[in-house]
């Protein structure tokens, strides 16, 4: 049985993946972390400090807030569990200490759990190639009005993923707002746009002369998150340190 540690467990997706699990008789949620430790009547213990947490596990899944980030990392070093990184408005530094802690530990990391987004991702990496020197590139991200990060996570997973893939190196530029110059031929342009309950969409655009291509990805529940999130847990458990991400899943499962 896979037994997870849940960080950010009172969250918006934390919940998603508690009911997730909860119909799921091969996962059991042993603990939860959170900075509302009492804000659900969850059927696990929860806690808002790390050090009290003794219970088992096989991985922890952390969908919590960027700033509780070190508290996570070195939870994960002390208590020796894989970890999958799901948080987003990870800083720079953060991303080097994934990569310092695989050393040590299983870490999975994704901006975005979807495997329909990874599967984008890697088709845009592929298209970009062919497309590079003659259409202007475009990403435009929609999420409901409580997402506080922007861009996206999963928007600049996006862009930084096409970049790699270039002869190039891109500028991106995030908005046009008093910009007076013309677009850039090695400009990506990332837009945000936060409204309703929209749950997330990605569209990375290719304008040509006289012609327009859109790869787009809409999500319709979160469900595809915890999903994912899950199959991230099962996918790292067992395996040896490193650092794994939904292209390695994928291309594991070819």
């Amino acid at each position: 049985m896979l037994k997870v540690i849940l960080s950010g467990c009172n969250g918006a997706m934390g919940q998603v993946i508690t009911k997730f699990i909860e119909s799921n008789p091969d996962i059991h949620i042993t603990a939860g972390f959170d900075r509302n430790p009492d804000k659900f009547h969850n059927s696990y213990p929860v806690y808002n400090d790390l050090s009290l947490c003794h219970e088992e596990a096989n991985v922890i899944i952390d969908f919590s807030h960027h700033h509780a980030f070190e508290h996570i990392v070195d939870f994960a070093l002390q208590r020796k569990f894989p970890l999958v990184m799901a948080t987003t408005g990870l800083t720079a530094e953060n991303k080097e200490r994934l990569l310092e802690l695989s050393t040590t530990l299983p870490i999975f990391h994704s901006a975005n759990m979807s495997l329909g987004v990874n599967v984008v991702l890697e088709i845009v990496q592929k298209i970009s190639k062919v497309l590079e020197d003659s259409f202007d590139i475009e990403i435009i991200e929609k999420h409901h009005n409580k997402k506080a990060d922007a861009p996206s996570g999963t928007a600049l997973m996006l862009a930084e993923g096409i970049d790699q893939s270039l002869k190039e190196d891109r500028i991106f530029v995030y908005g046009r707002h008093t910009k007076e110059d013309h677009r850039g031929k090695k400009d990506i342009g990332i837009h945000a746009i936060r409204g309703g309950t929209i749950v997330g969409e990605h569209t990375v655009l290719y304008a040509g002369n006289d012609e327009i291509i859109e790869i787009k990805h809409r999500a319709l529940s979160k469900n595809i998150f915890a999903a994912g999130a899950i199959k991230a847990a099962q996918y790292i458990l067992g395996k040896e340190k490193g650092y794994y991400n939904m292209g390695t899943l994928l291309e594991e499962n070819k």
